[in-house]
C-alpha cells in the first residue's frame, strides 16, 4: 500500500537504512500493543490527514515554500510516519492485534467487564507497559514491515503493484497470530455456512470449537461473532459503501488526494473507541471508492467517476462483509476485513489495469 510513500523495499537497501527501519518497526509495533490496535490506527488517520492536507497545501502554494521540494514535506508526514514504522497499519496496528491474540490466551483475566467476544478480539484494549506483551508486538510489527517491504519489491508486474502490500501485511501477520498462539485458522462455523449470521441473531451459544469441548475461555460466549453487530446486514453494508465511496471519490475529485477520504475515516473510528454506539467503518470504502474515480476520470469525466466511486465503495464494503463472514466470526482473533476488502479490491483493479480492462491501477 502507498509504495510511493515508503522508503526503498528492503531488497536494494543499505544496511543502516535497514537498521533505522527494523529498529523503529520493533519500536512501533510494540507501540501499537501498548496504546491498542485500534488506537494505533486512529493515530494512523490524524497522521495520513495532516500528511495529505499538506499535500494539497503544497499543489495550491507550492511557490510559497521553496525550501521544500514538491511533495517532499507531505510524503515524509504520510509516507514515513502515517504509512510507515511508527504508525503504518501493517506494523503497529498489526502489533496491537498480535498482542491482543497473545493476550486472550494469556491473561484472559484481563478482560474488561461488557465485553462480549473472545478477550483475543478486543483491539480497543490497551495493554500499557506489560513487558511480554509488548515484545509480541514488538516482533510482529517488524514482521508486518518484511511482509510489506518484500510484496512492494516483488508483487509488481511492468511496475504495477499486484495489490496494497499494507493490507496484505495486516492480513498475512493476523493470521501468523492464530497460527502461532493456537487459535482456528478460520473456525466452525455454528450456522449454514461460514457465511450464516443467523446463530448471532438467535444468540446461540458457542458449544464446539475445532478442538472439541469449549474451552473455559469460550464458556458461554456466542456461537458467531460478527466483526460489527451494527453493520453486517447486506443490505446496510451496501448503502454504506455507496455514501462512503462517493464521498471519497469526491474528495478526491476536487483536492487530488486518494487517501484523504481514507483518513477522515479511520479518524472517526475514535468515536467508536470511545463507546459511540453504531459508527459505521468505512475506510477500506472511502480508500477504494476514490480509486473508482481515479480509474474512471480519464475516460468518462467526473460525474461517472463520482458514481463509479460509489459502486466500488459498495462492493469494498461488501467484500469486507464477505470476509469478516469467513474470517472473523468463528475464530477467536481479530483479522481485519478493511484490509482483507483493501487487498482484495486492489488485486482486481491491478489484475484489470495490466490487462488494459481500466486504465490505470490507483495508487499501486
Amino acid at each position: 500500500m502507498y509504495e510511493t510513500l515508503l522508503q526503498v523495499p528492503v531488497i536494494g537497501m543499505e544496511w543502516e537504512q535497514f537498521l533505522l527501519l527494523l529498529i523503529t518497526a520493533l519500536a512501533g509495533g510494540a507501540f501499537g500493543a501498548a496504546i491498542g490496535a485500534l488506537p494505533a490506527f486512529i493515530f494512523t488517520g490524524f497522521v495520513v490527514f495532516l500528511g495529505e492536507g499538506l499535500a494539497i497545501l503544497q499543489r495550491e502554494v507550492g511557490a510559497a515554500v521553496p525550501d521544500v521540494g514538491s511533495g517532499e514535506l507531505a510524503t515524509g508526514v504520510t509516507g514515513v510516519i502515517g504509512f510507515g514504522a511508527i504508525t503504518g497499519p501493517h506494523i503497529a496496528f498489526a502489533g496491537g492485534v498480535a498482542a491482543t491474540a497473545y493476550a486472550g490466551k494469556k491473561y484472559p483475566e484481563m478482560e474488561p467487564d461488557g465485553w462480549d467476544y473472545h478477550f483475543g478480539k478486543n483491539i480497543l484494549y490497551a495493554f500499557g507497559t506489560k513487558p511480554d506483551i509488548l515484545a509480541v508486538g514488538a516482533v510482529f510489527g517488524v514482521l508486518g514491515m518484511l511482509i510489506n517491504q518484500f510484496g512492494a519489491a516483488v508483487l509488481t508486474v511492468g511496475g504495477t503493484g499486484l495489490t496494497d502490500s499494507i493490507a496484505l501485511s495486516v492480513v498475512a501477520t493476523a493470521f501468523i497470530a492464530r497460527i502461532v498462539f493456537g487459535y482456528p485458522i478460520v473456525g466452525k462455523s455454528a450456522g449454514d455456512g461460514l457465511l450464516d449470521m443467523t446463530p448471532f441473531e438467535r444468540e446461540e451459544p458457542r458449544m464446539a470449537t475445532d478442538g472439541g469441548e469449549v474451552p473455559q475461555e469460550h464458556a458461554g460466549r456466542l456461537a458467531t461473532e460478527p466483526w460489527l453487530p451494527h453493520q453486517y446486514k447486506w443490505a446496510g453494508v451496501t448503502t454504506i459503501g455507496l455514501v462512503g465511496g462517493i464521498l471519497g471519490g469526491y474528495i478526491w475529485i476536487q483536492t487530488g488526494s486518494i487517501f484523504m477520504g481514507y483518513a477522515i475515516s479511520a479518524m472517526s473510528l475514535l468515536f467508536l473507541e470511545l463507546g459511540v454506539e453504531k459508527i459505521p467503518v468505512t475506510h477500506h470504502i472511502t480508500l477504494i471508492g476514490a480509486v473508482g474515480a481515479v480509474v474512471m476520470m480519464p475516460v468518462a469525466g467526473a460525474v461517472p467517476a463520482l458514481l463509479a466511486a460509489g459502486v466500488f465503495g459498495a462492493v469494498s464494503g461488501l467484500f469486507g462483509e464477505i470476509t469478516q463472514r469467513m474470517f472473523y466470526a468463528h475464530s477467536g482473533t481479530h483479522v481485519d476485513p478493511p484490509a482483507m476488502a483493501i487487498a482484495l479490491a486492489m488485486a482486481i483493479v491491478a489484475v484489470l489495469a495490466i490487462l488494459g480492462i481500466l486504465p490505470n491501477a490507483g495508487y499501486v
